[in-house]
């Protein structure tokens, strides 16, 4: 019976091949839409979430405090109010698993006849633990660097191609203000931050040797910033107030008086980062789907007409035992195929875009298996709801007054 319905279903369909395939045209679109603004919405969560992901997990940076002069105020990390011996303190905090003081700045480097800037990182090997910055050439420096001051380096994909070209830059020796370094290791490629900046444009050195040889300092152990990652995220507040405990403690800051560190939660603001660019997927994938609305309307208004113009040949399949559910169940059926085949030519035409985006702009796309699914979900759905009215009225039609229809 079904199989008589669906092949009767198919022949309406085909009766009148321009109206069937103008109906179907606002299916094509709206899914088409929603898949292209899925694959864009999902190619964009990845991108953050990688970039997140090359952040480190579970870090705080805490920055040294800022100093007034004649009125005029410095911005974070303008006073030496952090040293050494303030994150050695804080490696002995319950939930911190690494800490890296960190002295950093921008400066030229040298080798032949190419030179070029790029950010200089004095810090510990804690710091690529943090990080988790893997080491794709070479090796890392140890503590053993850190307490002799070693002048090693190890640097990023950045430094290496334009520095050294072609060259592999193990073993070579540059120059960072004047003085020679070795390079020792090529960090693995990280990419962009949140804010934009190429990461793989570093050069990590010992900290003590960053102190005393390339930034200097006013104040022996001294550092801008420290990086404290924590166990988990549910340690994290616990963390936090730990190191705010600690630090006025060993600072002598009386109750009432300000902080004179600064305080940055990277997790939290990637996380922010992340759920703006949900909301801007969600957003997409709602606009897409007032495409989908104006398919179905169109749907249930051509199914109207198709009751209309066969309410006739409705009254004959009634005379001759066709029941209301009959009448239902084909009506219904030919809106549900009509959105079905709109739904996979949509399908097709949002899958060939989005390649073509992906391609013509390098812009990442995700395609999953869950658009076709909501897609053909949405079909059926769109289908059913605005093919029952019509369904419905053909399906009530009084069988005389059908027969007597000119």
């Amino acid at each position: 019976m079904l199989k008589a319905m669906l092949g009767e279903a198919w022949l309406a369909m085909g009766a009148n091949r321009l109206r069937t395939a103008l109906t179907m045209l606002g299916m094509v679109i709206g899914v088409g839409a929603v898949v292209i603004m899925m694959a864009i919405g999902q190619g964009a969560q990845y991108a953050v979430q990688q970039t997140i992901s090359t952040m480190g997990s579970n870090l705080y940076i805490v920055l040294s405090g800022s100093f007034t002069t004649a009125g005029v105020r410095s911005g974070s990390a303008g006073a030496p109010t952090l040293n050494v011996a303030d994150a050695e303190a804080m490696s002995e905090l319950d939930g911190v698993i690494n800490v890296a003081p960190t002295h950093q700045g921008t400066r030229q480097l040298v080798y032949g006849s190419q030179n070029w800037s790029s950010q200089i990182i004095g810090t510990t090997p804690a710091y690529l633990e943090a990080r988790a910055w893997s080491i794709v050439d070479g090796a890392a420096f140890g503590d053993s660097d850190v307490r002799s001051a070693t002048r090693v380096a190890v640097i990023g994909k950045t430094v290496a191609e334009n520095l050294f070209g072609d060259e592999d830059p193990v073993g070579k020796t540059m120059r960072i203000q004047q003085n020679p370094f070795m390079v020792i290791g090529v960090l693995g490629s990280k990419g962009q931050n949140l804010d934009g900046r190429d990461q793989d444009d570093t050069v990590i050195i010992p900290l003590t040797t960053a102190q005393r040889k390339v930034f200097g300092t006013p104040f022996l152990g001294s550092v801008r910033m420290i990086m404290v990652q924590a166990d988990s995220a549910e340690s994290m507040p616990k963390v936090e107030a730990g190191i705010t405990a600690l630090l006025r403690q060993r600072h002598r800051l009386r109750e009432g008086m300000p902080d004179d560190f600064f305080m940055r939660n990277l997790s939290a603001a990637a996380e922010s980062e992340a759920a703006t660019t949900r909301t801007m997927s969600i957003l997409l994938g709602a606009i897409a789907s007032i495409s989908l609305l104006v398919g179905g309307i169109g749907i249930m208004n051509i199914m109207l007409v198709s009751v209309t113009e066969r309410t006739r040949e409705i009254g004959i399949r009634m005379a001759i035992g066709a029941r209301q559910k009959d009448i239902l169940t084909q009506f219904l059926l030919e809106a549900v195929m009509i959105s079905f085949a709109g739904c996979l030519l949509g399908l097709l035409l949002g899958l060939a875009i989005a390649l073509g985006i992906n391609f013509a702009t390098g812009m990442v796309i995700v395609i999953s298996g869950s658009a076709a699914l909501v897609a053909f979900a949405v079909a059926a759905t769109v289908g059913i709801f605005f093919g029952w009215y019509p369904a419905r009225k053909a399906a009530r039609l009084d069988p005389i007054e059908a027969l007597r229809y000119q």
